[in-house]
């Protein structure tokens, strides 16, 4: 989508989409005690994306759940004994859960969370761009729908993005990408890899701002910047480390620096302070007031996660994720490339520590 197009469907959505409304103390808590009683009522397991808000981060680690990326969301969720995963996040992650578990009942606090690229990504015009390409070989970003991935032959994630567009070149593949173009970019950079990419970005990552980066610079001069792939690229030129949310994390425990400059979701900060308790977390810049997500930095379909909707979903099972059986067959195949490729590429890492 274009950026105009990105703030229209901004500005459409909120205007019927509300955040969850603030809680007092005693309304978190005895909200949690209910969460909690009704976890285990329905022989279920809270699994919360990073972005997520932090009471919701909070609560899937200390019922047995897990805080991660999509797609260990949905590993987690596929290798726990539960019979239900809540899943908190935006729909395309129920749905990849949905697809690697088919016999567990998934379901979300919200089906109206949804994703700029996924959205700006619909499966009809998708399939007839790949039609007009059949020789090239169609990798997709897991922030697409089941639809989409059915479409494909492989999906990958920003940890793993780079390593199979690699493998691919290598085997001489001509691709098309979809649909972040800005993470498209950055890897067709890095890899060399011959690669047509869709037209899609993130509502919060493209506002991340190169000159008011320069200016943090400036500021706090021994500041590492941290920048995930699906910023533009002057935003990933001025990084010390570009990677995925994992990988931010985890630089955040292991680099030297006492500060660090983050752009990407403001909801990882609960996971980074948790992790590196003793280091400064700066939040990158982004376009100000004239923004068309309510708070830039964060994402509005992740927002709409909260602990009043989590509660209603538990205790009346709807909001469930369903996806078509013939649909979800097709969406496994490329999933599970994408998993068999990293376990191996994971089993030669640990035989070479």
């Amino acid at each position: 989508m274009t950026r105009a197009e990105d703030r229209i469907l901004v500005q459409e959505h909120l205007a019927h989409q509300a955040e969850p409304k603030p809680l007092s103390g005693d309304e978190k808590a005895a909200l949690e005690a209910r969460i909690r009683q009704a976890l285990k009522d329905q022989d279920a397991v809270l699994v919360a994306h990073y972005y997520t808000d932090p009471d919701i981060q909070r609560l899937a680690e200390e019922t047995g759940g897990c805080v991660a990326d999509s797609l260990e969301m949905a590993r987690f969720g596929r290798d726990h004994a539960a019979s239900t995963v809540v899943v908190a996040g935006v729909k395309f992650m129920g749905e990849t859960a949905k697809i690697l578990t088919p016999e567990k009942r998934v379901l979300m606090p919200t089906l109206e969370a949804t994703c700029s690229l996924d959205v700006g990504c619909p499966a009809d015009e998708f399939a007839a761009f790949c039609d007009q390409h059949p020789d090239r070989t169609v990798v997709v970003y897991a922030n697409t729908s089941a639809a989409v991935k059915a479409r494909a032959d492989w999906v990958v994630t920003s940890s793993c993005a780079q390593a199979i567009v690699e493998s691919l070149d290598a085997r001489g593949e001509k691709l098309i990408w979809a649909p972040d173009k800005h993470l498209g970019h950055y890897v067709q950079k890095t890899t060399g890899a011959d690669m047509l990419l869709w037209d899609g970005s993130c509502i919060v990552h493209e506002e991340f701002k190169h000159r008011g980066l320069e200016d943090l610079k400036a500021l706090y001069p021994d500041a590492a910047i941290l920048v995930h792939p699906e910023s533009p690229d002057a935003v990933v030129e001025m990084a010390d480390v570009v990677g995925s949310t994992s990988q931010l994390i985890h630089a955040v425990q292991t680099l030297p620096n006492d500060k660090f400059v983050v752009a990407t979701d403001n909801g990882i900060f609960y996971k980074m302070q948790q992790l590196a308790p003793n280091k400064t977390l700066i939040e990158a810049p982004t376009a100000g007031n004239g923004a068309t997500c309510r708070s830039c930095a964060h994402c509005p379909w992740m927002a709409m996660n909260g602990l009043e909707n989590l509660l209603h979903v538990l205790e009346s099972g709807d909001q469930q994720v369903h996806v078509d059986d013939a649909l979800r067959e097709r969406a496994l195949a490329p999933l599970k490339r994408m998993l068999d490729f990293t376990a191996d590429m994971n089993l030669k890492a640990a035989g070479n520590a």
